[in-house]
């Protein structure tokens, strides 16, 4: 089985994988690696991939150096199972490029956008003839709302729970419906603009955060929060001779 180790902005996700499938994730936000022991005893695992847009704690480090099984990092120069295009491939996420390579294997040969909604959120396009062509970064959902507080004199921080309507009557609902209605409409907007360019495009969605959008953009959304850790496990396949 693989280990699949995604070290994010502010959850670590270790997954298991058997062949392509997923078998079993664990979420952990502490990033105490103390914590992931008992997952990683659960199975046998052969080989680990590990992602990482943090820099490596000496903790982390020497706890992957003690796993006793071959460790590989994802980094700019992992071979992929895309073509990159990106100018300055030592500086793209690995989040990102994990994502899209996730997205291909699940839709090959179409017209993808994938969209990653979390720390951060993310918008990466890979064409039919696996290429991967870039993206776009844009505040996500609760670095909106600390920026109106921090920036600000007086606007209060909220959180994303709470009422929510389409236009606030309140200074606490007039944020939060901000918040929420910008970035609903910004991903529309880059839907939108993506099938003027191709019709035949196809939406992949994941991240922490969910959003409602209009029906007649829902046909082409597809929602998978393991988007990311599929692509590093086809990564780590693709390096290892199996695709």
């Amino acid at each position: 089985m693989n280990l699949i180790i995604d070290i994010g902005n502010t959850v670590v996700k270790l997954a298991a994988f058997d062949e392509k499938q997923v078998h079993e994730v664990f979420f952990d936000s502490t990033r105490q690696v103390e914590n992931w022991q008992s997952f990683i005893q659960k199975y046998h695992f052969t080989k680990v991939m590990i992602s990482s847009v943090v820099s490596l704690s000496e903790q982390m480090v020497l706890f992957f150096d003690s796993l006793n099984i071959p460790v590989s990092y994802l980094n700019a120069a992992t071979p992929l199972p895309i073509t990159n295009l990106y100018k300055t491939p030592q500086t793209l996420g690995y989040d990102r490029i994990a994502a899209v390579v996730g997205a291909n294997e699940l839709k090959p040969a179409h017209n993808l956008l994938v969209i990653d909604a979390g720390t951060c959120i993310t918008y990466d396009f890979i064409d039919s003839k696996s290429c991967y062509h870039g993206g776009n970064i844009s505040p996500g959902l609760n670095m909106r709302f600390k920026a109106l507080h921090e920036f600000t004199g007086k606007l209060p921080l909220i959180t994303a729970e709470g009422e929510s309507m389409f236009l606030g009557n309140t200074t606490e609902t007039a944020i939060r419906a901000g918040v929420w209605q910008g970035i609903n409409f910004e991903i529309e907007g880059y839907i939108l603009k993506m099938l003027d360019k191709y019709p035949d495009l196809f939406v992949f969605l994941t991240g922490g955060d969910t959003f409602s959008f209009d029906d007649s953009i829902k046909s082409v959304i597809f929602a998978d929060r393991f988007l990311v850790l599929k692509g590093l496990n086809r990564i780590l396949n693709f390096n290892n001779g199996r695709i």
